[in-house]
């Protein structure tokens, strides 16, 4: 109850209500050490000077390709880590990329800034000697995949992404944060004149036909209690091909890989789209 006081207190006052989508968290709870993987820190400057922080977990031998990973919006890349922790075995570099105002990352979140960060982490990839250029896949889970969506629509680096994963992404800034308020009697009042004050500039489903000749797979549980499966239908309806569609039976918010055999289904999609030409191929 408190927590949903505090987001209509959030809608109420907040430019844009960014606050509304971001809970930042500064502590350190795990490292990729204490798990057994190999590391590097990365420090990146965003467009605007923001300083960002991001693990570089490198692929077990010869990489197969670079994974950049956007967590969603609680927390840090410190406990975001078990989502990806068994690719880089898997043959995949991993950048996990904290957004500003997270972990290690200076200033304060909010949906335009985010954007300047993921931009920040794809130059840095493209930097680097040990990052194949043309072989990079954005997975996003949860708002990481309705970040990650505007982004690759959008990004001035698109000819690099072979790929778009989004795990459990809310078609809808406004229309999540209305469903959010329609489930407590409290707000359910409030549900309409509340949620048009937060700005869907950014929405996913405006943005996911963009997306396209880039290959798009959506995952979703059909028992997601915090993002309901029919706002991955609605993306899925709305992108143009190639396209995919992935629903967990029984899963629930960003669970897929807590399972061995979608963990194959991933990596065996993965090399499928890693063998194919480059969709910007001339």
């Amino acid at each position: 109850m408190r927590r949903l006081l505090l987001i209509v207190m959030l809608l109420a006052s907040l430019p844009g209500c960014n606050g509304m989508f971001f809970f930042p968290y500064r502590d350190q709870m795990l490292s990729p050490e204490q798990l057994g993987l190999k590391y590097e820190d990365a420090y990146l400057p965003a467009k605007d000077g923001t300083r960002l922080h991001a693990w570089f977990l490198p692929a077990s031998g010869k990489a197969l390709g670079t994974i950049l990973f956007l967590h969603g919006n609680a927390e840090n890349i410190s406990t975001h880590i078990m989502s990806v922790r068994w690719l880089p075995a898997q043959g995949f570099n991993v950048f996990l990329l904290d957004y500003r105002g997270y972990g290690a990352s200076e200033g304060e979140p909010s949906v335009a800034g985010v954007q300047e960060d993921v931009d920040a982490a794809m130059r840095t990839l493209l930097s680097r000697a040990d990052v194949d250029r043309d072989r990079i896949v954005v997975f996003g889970q949860s708002l990481g995949g309705a970040i990650a969506i505007y982004n690759v629509a959008h990004s001035p680096y698109r000819q690099h992404i072979r790929a778009l994963v989004v795990e459990s992404t809310f078609a809808s800034y406004r229309e999540i944060a209305r469903e959010k308020l329609a489930a407590f009697w409290l707000t359910w009042p409030l549900q309409y004149p509340l949620s048009w004050t937060v700005s869907d500039a950014y929405s996913p489903a405006d943005a996911v036909a963009g997306v396209s000749p880039i290959p798009l797979l959506i995952i979703h549980g059909d028992q997601d209690p915090i993002v309901p499966v029919d706002h991955g239908k609605r993306l899925f309806e709305l992108a143009r091909e190639p396209k995919h569609l992935w629903v967990i039976p029984g899963g629930g918010h960003i669970q897929a890989f807590a399972r061995q055999s979608y963990r194959d289904r991933f990596v065996g999609y993965l090399t499928e789209v890693l063998s194919k030409s480059p969709p910007f191929h001339k």
